[in-house]
């Protein structure tokens, strides 16, 4: 088990770098990426129960669900702040904790609106009309392209591959939540909840269960040939 960890040593190395914002409203990118950061006293505690699964010298493994925790604490995007803070609190080159953010998808580099909507435009979803529900949720919200936020925060829209839910598309996921079997119509029902402050109710939005066939049992209805070798008693 990792040594208790002082996570109070590990502030952000971006302090000495914060910049101001030419307009208080808006402050600059530059601005935003080093603002101070580190983990509040939750998630100090959750990254030490994460780092102490490592042996101490192979504490870097922990690198991933650490950004992921800084990340959502940092209103969902990896800032370089919260990138160096982890870099010395894994006692990593940043260059290396860089490298991971840089490569997987799921770290945001730019701040995101309230909402983070990811639309699968991947083969099985492309074929079901993925594109449709693309167009729907840019128009629905103001005329925004993919990667685009908007003007009041609360959205923020990209287009990603495939999130593994191939059976119920097309399909989009909002923060965490999948909503599936989409059509134009329900997608708009999706967003306007989430634009009241709603939360609705995430997975299919068509009334099936998760992902059984609609028209019932069509496959494997029959009881298997026997009795076989490694057959049951039941089965026979």
């Amino acid at each position: 088990m990792a040594d208790k960890l002082d996570l109070s040593t590990c502030s952000s190395v971006a302090d000495s770098q914060t910049t101001e914002s030419e307009s208080p409203s808006a402050p600059s990118m530059s601005a935003l990426s080093h603002i101070p950061f580190e983990f509040n006293a939750e998630n100090a505690k959750r990254a030490e129960e994460i780092i102490s699964r490592y042996p101490p010298q192979y504490k870097k493994a922990a690198v991933i669900p650490l950004l992921d925790i800084g990340q959502r604490q940092n209103k969902g995007w990896t800032s370089i702040s919260v990138m160096n803070y982890i870099a010395n609190l894994l006692e990593m080159p940043p260059m290396r904790v860089y490298e991971v953010a840089t490569f997987y998808t799921m770290f945001n580099r730019e701040p995101i609106g309230e909402n983070f909507v990811q639309v699968c435009t991947t083969t099985p979803c492309m074929l079901r009309g993925a594109y449709e529900i693309l167009d729907t949720v840019c128009q629905d919200l103001g005329g925004i392209k993919p990667g685009e936020t908007t003007k009041d925060g609360k959205f923020t829209v990209v287009e990603v591959e495939c999130q593994g839910a191939c059976s119920n598309a097309p399909m989009l996921v909002v923060g965490d939540d999948f909503y599936e079997d989409l059509t134009p119509e329900t997608t708009k029902k999706v967003l306007d909840a989430f634009r009241k402050g709603e939360k609705p109710k995430p997975g299919p939005q068509s009334g099936r269960h998760t992902s059984e066939n609609s028209a019932g049992l069509t496959a494997l209805a029959s009881k298997p040939y026997g009795p076989g070798e490694f057959c049951t008693e039941e089965f026979a």
